[in-house]
């Protein structure tokens, strides 16, 4: 076990006098005496605000709740914690309560694209599949802040079948994305059931887990969680670094016990205006994760919802960290950057232009160090028609199941589907057309 330091000491006695210091490594005892108002956050860091500020903060905490582990509280340093990236990520600020006028409540509109309650289903061949509203603790970025606090609303078994149900009448789902709040708040008899119900789906080929539980919680990956998890592959899991200060010996050790256990991990990160708006610090970031096993994954730009627009940057600051990655750190410690579209449109990378022109023979770029060069095209290249009729392919692939329609931008490039242009809904042009036949 890590030896506890006398902060989490202090904690351990100051929020359960009679329990042994032991228990600080018990994941259910940091879910019992979770931070959950402002005064005991005041006694636990001693720390005293004004009666302006706490009455801000307590009038936060009544739209958007506060729940902190005991773990996560102690990473900050009271000494300058207004300045403490763990501090704003956890704790309650007045600005969450300005909504502005681009601040929707569901800007990837999740539930429009719900077929079946718990399910979001998106993108052509996988779903997200919402199995809990609870978190260990609340971050105050959440893009799902709506359903933030609403704690009735642990799925039983009779609801999660709905979703399990869809995924088993949708034979193109062949990836599940587990998501909530947080699937390492369900028990571990509760998860080694679904993904027991998921593996027997023939056509679902990979099931992944998106948990903050090593950055918040690590205390959560248990020896029995992992050997659980073990008997489900392949199975994928993402988690949520956000800084450095994050990357503890605690942390180290739960993504320690992941990877042994043969989970490949990736990291989602959001940048997040005076938290980890820095290049340096991300490439710091980057780099201790590639170190302990996990991939950097995405970097989001934050997203449209209600209560962060303090927190977002512009998407220039993203492309100036993406900038500073690309060419001067290793290429898998480089994450996509992506803007997760307004209205449901997904994640749209954003990078940037390393293209610098194109002739009819050779294109021209630009590397990270600003070196122009050229890459010359094939003189000649000789396409292979595609009529997606892949049984009588020459190519080696040949799929079994090689029926499938073009989508998007897609049905532009393709070779059997005539589509000429993609309009928009509701084009004046198009209608004066209409009107006119």
């Amino acid at each position: 076990m890590t030896p506890l330091n006398a902060q989490q000491k202090a904690f351990v006695h100051g929020l359960d006098e009679k329990g042994p210091s032991s228990r600080w490594h018990d994941w259910k005892w940091h879910i019992q005496h979770s931070i959950r108002d402002v005064k005991t956050f005041e006694r636990l860091l001693g720390i005293t605000f004004t009666d302006e500020q706490r009455a801000a903060y307590e009038a936060t905490a009544q739209q958007f709740p506060i729940s902190i582990t005991p773990y996560y509280l102690s990473l900050i340093e009271a000494d300058d914690y207004e300045n403490d990236p763990v501090f704003r990520q956890c704790f309650p600020s007045e600005r969450e309560l300005d909504v502005f006028e681009h601040d929707m409540a569901d800007p990837l509109h999740e539930e429009k694209d719900s077929p079946v309650p718990g399910i979001t289903h998106r993108y052509p061949d996988r779903v997200l599949f919402h199995v809990s509203n609870l978190c260990s603790m609340y971050c105050r970025h959440c893009t799902r802040k709506r359903k933030v606090g609403d704690t009735d609303f642990i799925p039983d078994r009779k609801q999660m079948e709905m979703g399990l149900e869809y995924i088993r009448n949708t034979p193109r789902v062949r990836d599940v994305l587990l998501s909530g709040g947080d699937p390492f708040m369900l028990s571990d008899e509760r998860l080694d059931w679904l993904l027991g119900e998921l593996d027997a789906i023939e056509h679902v080929e990979v099931v992944r887990i998106g948990t903050r539980m090593p950055v918040v919680l690590p205390q959560r990956i248990t020896t029995d969680l992992v050997e659980m998890l073990k008997t489900h592959h392949p199975l994928w899991l993402n988690t949520h670094f956000n800084h450095p200060r994050e990357m503890t010996a605690s942390s180290r050790k739960a993504l320690a016990m992941l990877a042994d256990a043969g989970i490949p991990m990736g990291n989602q990160s959001v940048l997040l205006a005076g938290v980890n708006d820095c290049q340096r610090l991300i490439r710091t970031l980057n780099q201790k994760l590639v170190k302990n096993r996990v991939r950097p994954y995405y970097l989001y730009q934050c997203d449209l919802s209600e209560g962060l627009t303090h927190f977002r940057t512009p998407v220039s600051k993203g492309i100036e960290i993406i900038e500073s990655l690309r060419g001067h750190t290793s290429g898998f410690s480089v994450p996509t950057y992506v803007v997760d579209a307004p209205g449901g449109g997904g994640k749209i990378p954003v990078m940037p232009n390393y293209i610098v022109s194109w002739g009819t023979h050779k294109v021209v770029l630009r590397n990270y160090e600003g070196v122009i060069t050229t890459y010359n095209e094939p003189e000649s290249y000789d396409s292979h028609y595609c009529d997606r009729k892949c049984n009588n392919c020459t190519l080696a692939l040949k799929e079994d199941d090689g029926c499938e329609k073009a989508i998007g931008i897609e049905k532009l490039l393709c070779d059997w589907d005539d589509t000429l242009s993609l309009t928009p809904k509701e084009n004046e042009r198009m209608d004066r057309r209409d009107d006119a036949a």
